[in-house]
This record gives structure tokens, sequence and C-alpha cells, in this order.
């Protein structure tokens, strides 16, 4: 199950997300369509996964991945054969929004989901593998689709890659996720054993809201920093060259920050483990905004700031599971994941017009190196407590936090 996950992440995140960036430039020169109207389209497609992906996380809940994810990779496929084929931009925006009901089924969320419940205490190993294989997606899937354009152009590419994509991961998710789905395990914050009690419970107390609070100023920072990070280089005097550098070491650093994350999980509790990796974050990128050079510390700032990304998406994946265990897993993860995919499709537009207004990069920088604080400091209140009800012959646990899983 878990090479057919990986493998499947990678064809997944390559064909509906990292192929875009490549093939915007020939959509817009082709049609004639506006930039920000085919931009629009794709962040459309990111909005709706976000909605959609709470109704999924409670059918993954109770029966688990395998009917999801076969039926959004399907939903994948044809949905982007319409966008390879619009004849105008109401059906190009039809198909992206398609497209946005099976990134919901096929992308992270529904793979966390069953990598939760199937390898239990083992699962930061396996999570690690699933998005170091999501990780390597635009290493694949950018220079292929480039080859493509070369020969096909946009519309024939994206054909090619939804054909690709149905071969692969249709037949894959039908027949390797089939192993039993294993009972739900609760968490230390978990206090009932009513699914839809207990995850309005936790979806509406502190620690969690909290939680979603950080993760979306994390994931504004993370996201910003990669969108304004060739532009911040190029007003530091970089030239392309060395801003692409930049740019790709970023993406080195993800892939260690997620190999290393084992070892930190091991050795700290997941509360006491984000602080560090989110304060960690405002530190590299508040020096991105005040070191002007030279172009080897800020390509080693580079590095590290994708290490702490690396680390965000596994901090991201386990916070459900170590808090409140399996029982809800796929609908809690799915609402924690709402602020982080909606920061996703507006940090672009975002970030663009905050350095418009601040005068620069290095000026936006600074703001996303305080968001990146911020969620440092609401990450300290995300600790959970576990308040047993009293019965015969038990006590009222005393109140207060109790230590986080190691």
């Amino acid at each position: 199950m878990l090479p057919a996950l990986c493998a499947t992440q990678i064809t997944s995140w390559g064909v509906l997300y990292y192929a875009f960036p490549v093939l915007r430039p020939g959509i817009v020169a082709d049609t004639g369509w506006s930039s920000s109207l085919v931009t629009a389209a794709f962040s459309a497609a990111l909005l709706l996964s976000a909605a959609v992906g709470v109704p999924l996380g409670r059918l993954l809940d109770r029966n688990g991945p395998r009917a999801v994810m076969t039926s959004g990779s399907v939903l994948a496929a044809v949905s982007l054969l319409v966008v390879a084929m619009a004849p105008n931009l109401l059906v190009f925006f039809a198909g992206w929004i398609a497209a946005g009901g099976a990134m919901a089924a096929t992308f992270y969320q529904p793979a966390f989901a069953a990598v939760a419940r199937w390898w239990g205490e083992d699962r930061v190993k396996a999570l690690t593998a699933v998005t170091l294989a999501g990780g390597l997606a635009s290493t694949v899937f950018a220079p292929v689709t480039e080859a493509l354009t070369d020969t096909f152009g946009w519309r024939g590419s994206y054909a090619l890659l939804a054909l690709s994509l149905g071969v692969i991961t249709v037949p894959v998710h039908a027949l390797f996720l089939r192993a039993p789905w294993p009972p739900a395990v609760s968490g230390p914050a978990t206090t009932t054993t009513d699914e839809a009690g207990s995850v309005g419970r936790i979806a509406k107390s502190r620690p969690f809201v909290l939680l979603a609070g950080a993760m979306l100023m994390a994931g504004f920072a993370g996201w910003g920093v990669l969108i304004s990070l060739i532009p911040l280089m190029n007003e530091r005097g970089a030239d392309s060259s060395t801003a692409a550098w930049a740019l790709a070491l970023c993406g080195v650093g993800q892939i260690v920050g997620r190999i290393l994350y084992g070892r930190l999980a091991r050795h700290t509790g997941i509360a006491v483990r984000t602080v560090p990796v989110f304060g960690v974050g405002a530190g590299a990128i508040g020096a991105f905004a005040l070191i002007p050079g030279p172009v080897w510390l800020l390509l080693v700032l580079a590095t590290l700031v994708g290490m702490v990304r690396g680390n965000f998406t596994l901090l991201q994946a386990t916070a459900v599971a170590d808090r409140w265990g399996t029982h809800a897993y796929g609908r809690l993860s799915a609402v924690l994941a709402v602020p982080v995919t909606v920061t996703t499709a507006i940090t672009p537009f975002a970030a663009t017009a905050l350095a418009s207004i601040l005068g620069g990069s290095p000026s936006l920088f600074l703001v996303l190196a305080l968001c990146s604080a911020v969620a440092a400091v609401l990450a300290l209140g995300t600790s959970t407590q576990r308040t047993e009800a009293p019965s015969s012959g038990q006590s009222r646990s005393a109140s207060g936090d109790a230590p986080d899983s190691p």
C-alpha cells in the first residue's frame, strides 16, 4: 500500500498541480485569455478542494480511502480532459472546478488519513515516505510537462497528462488500497466515542482553534516565501540563474526537513516541536528581509526555509492523530486543512499586492516573518488535556495540560 500511495501522490500532484505553472504561459499565449483569469480558474480549484475536503473526510473515516481516491482519480482524468478541450473560458473554469473535487480526493489529506489509520504508531515513517514522494512531483513532472509542451502544445500536453494520470492512479487505488479498515484509536484529548459529538467538541476547542490559526499563519508565510523568493533575490542583485538556484535549494531543504522530522518526532511532543519549527521559520524569513548578502548566505537561508516547510507538511499531517487519535482523523484533518488550502489559493495575489504596497520584497518578508512568529505563539496553546467523566470507583482527572505523546 505504501509504494502505491507514493506513486499516486507523485502522479496526482505532478499532473493536477505542478503542470499548471509550466503550461500557463502557453495557455495565455494561445487563447488570449488574461493571465489573471487563467490563474483564477486554478485558484478556484484549490478553494473548492478545501470545501469538499470536509465531507470527504467523513467518508474516509467511515469507509477508508479506496472508493474516495479511486473515484477522485477518475474525476481528475475527466476534468483535465475538459480543460484540454475547453473552447472558452467558461468551460475552462468548469474543468478546473471539477478538478478541485479531484484534488480533495487524491492529494495529501486522503493519503494522510489512510496512513494515520493503517500505520498507527508507525505513521511518522509512512507519512515521511508519502510526503517525500509528493515532494518529488515537481522534479518529475515539471521537465516532462515542458518536453510535452514543445511537441504537443498545452492542450495536447494536458490531454496526455490526463490519460497518464487515469492509467496510473485509477487501477493502483482500486487494486492496492484493499486492506481492511482498522478500528479507530482515540487520542489523549478524546472524551467520547460518539463521532459527531466528539468532532464538534474538538473543532470548537481552544487547542484546535489555535492550531488552525497557527497553520494558517505559517502556511501564508511559507507560500509567500516561495512565491516571492525569486523577486527578492533579484532585488538583492542575483541574476536569474542564481535566483532559480535559491528556489531549487528551498525544494532540497524541504526534502531534508521531511527526512529529519522522524528524529525530531521521537524526541519531542507534538506541541513542543511545533513552536520552535515556526520560530526558526520566523528567524530565517526575517534574516532574508534584513541581510542583503552575500549570495551564498542567502542560498543557505533558502535551504533553511525549505527545511521548515518540509517540517510544516509533516506537522500538519500528524497534528490531529497525535492530539485526538484517528477516530475522526479524516474529518478533523480536512477541517484543519481548510485555512491552509485557502491560504495557498490566495497567497500569490496577496503576496504580490503586499510587496507593491510595502515597497518591495524585503518589507514583504518582514511581514511574512511576523506571520511565522505569530504562528509560533499560537502553537503554545495547542497542547491538549484529557478530561474523563467520573465513573464509579474513578475520580475526575486533574485539569491541566497532559504531556504530549512522544
